[in-house]
């Protein structure tokens, strides 16, 4: 059961990465047209409002792959120190708290799309609407508090290192 979860969000991470990777090169052409655009004194419109969508959704789909390859930032400096039962346990401890934290994320930013749509809410230079993307970022954390759940039980039955 626990490597059926595994793999799946394995999958969905690696999905989630690949698009953030492709929306991180849609950013960059995107930059580079808007200054070849500007050197010819025609800079093409909404260029900032496009590159804040596509860097949203970028770094919320590229967190549980991060997650999941332990590719983040953490602080362990008394971490190693302590006798591995502590170690574990604390890591657990640490995954589930953060799965907690990211589904209220995920959550309460489906909430805020629900009220965009209503409201709606639309971006100032190529009035887009906002609630798109603001679901996309709910995705990514959702498919973060999976990643972070995942290790939980992993770490819970001692089948990460530690």
């Amino acid at each position: 059961m626990i490597d059926a979860l595994a793999l799946l969000t394995s999958r969905l991470a690696k999905a989630l990465a690949v698009l953030s990777g492709a929306l991180l090169v849609a950013m960059t052409v995107l930059a580079c047209a808007n200054m070849l655009a500007r050197a010819v004194w025609v800079p093409l419109e909404g260029t900032f409002e496009v590159m804040g969508f596509l860097g949203a959704m970028s770094a919320a789909f590229s967190m549980a792959w991060a997650q999941l390859n332990k590719i983040h930032i953490s602080v362990g400096i008394l971490f190693g120190r302590l006798p591995r039962p502590v170690r574990r346990s604390l890591d657990a401890a640490a995954s589930l708290a953060s799965c907690a934290f990211f589904l209220l994320l995920a959550e309460q930013s489906r909430r805020w799309a629900a009220f965009l749509v209503e409201t709606g809410e639309v971006s100032e230079t190529l009035h887009w609407p906002f609630h798109p993307f603001v679901l996309a970022s709910a995705l990514g954390c959702l498919v973060m508090a999976l990643a972070l759940f995942t290790d939980f039980l992993l770490t819970a039955v001692g089948r990460t290192k530690v």
